[in-house]
């Protein structure tokens, strides 16, 4: 079976970051504990998908992912300056901390500080890879059609499809 939409892959990955032709590992999954996830339904990165579609077991492949192509590029206006004063309680976060956040209609997300004075801490909204190029090398370890469970639960339910959440 060939990776197509509504079907349960299962590969190792080792992914880098691109720049200026260097390559920087970010983190890998192998065969102890491998990717698992159903296939066109917008778990992925869409061009993530487009690379590994009609791939089946055994089959490897490296592929780089432009950074419009995998979490966008940086956002300016996703960096935002909070008031000093929304940390009296918990103290001021250090550079670098990354704060769990929410909006006023509850919508919950996390922000990277990125600079703290006595009146202002700056926040970087943005997803921690947006403008960077991503480099995957992937090895298909199986393929399979999705149970009729993971199809209306919209994921995989592990390699075999016996796992429960």
């Amino acid at each position: 079976m060939t990776i197509a939409p509504n079907s349960v892959v299962t590969l190792t990955y080792k992914l880098h970051t691109v720049e200026n032709g260097e390559k920087t590992f970010v983190e890998e999954a192998g065969k102890e504990n491998p990717l698992d996830f159903l296939f066109g339904v917008g778990m992925m990165l869409p061009k993530f998908e487009e690379n590994i579609a009609g791939l089946g077991t055994g089959d490897t492949k490296d592929f780089e992912l432009a950074a419009e192509d995998a979490y966008g590029e940086v956002n300016e206006q996703a960096i935002a300056p909070l008031p000093a004063d929304m940390f009296k309680e918990s103290g001021l976060p250090a550079v670098g901390e990354v704060l769990p956040l929410q909006d006023n209609q509850g919508n919950q997300f996390r922000g990277k500080v990125t600079e703290v004075s006595p009146e202002t801490v700056v926040v970087d909204l943005n997803h921690p890879m947006a403008g960077q190029n991503l480099h995957f090398a992937i090895e298909v370890l199986s393929v399979r059609e999705a149970t009729a469970d993971e199809l209306s639960h919209g994921h995989s339910h592990g390699p075999d499809g016996t796992h429960e959440h």
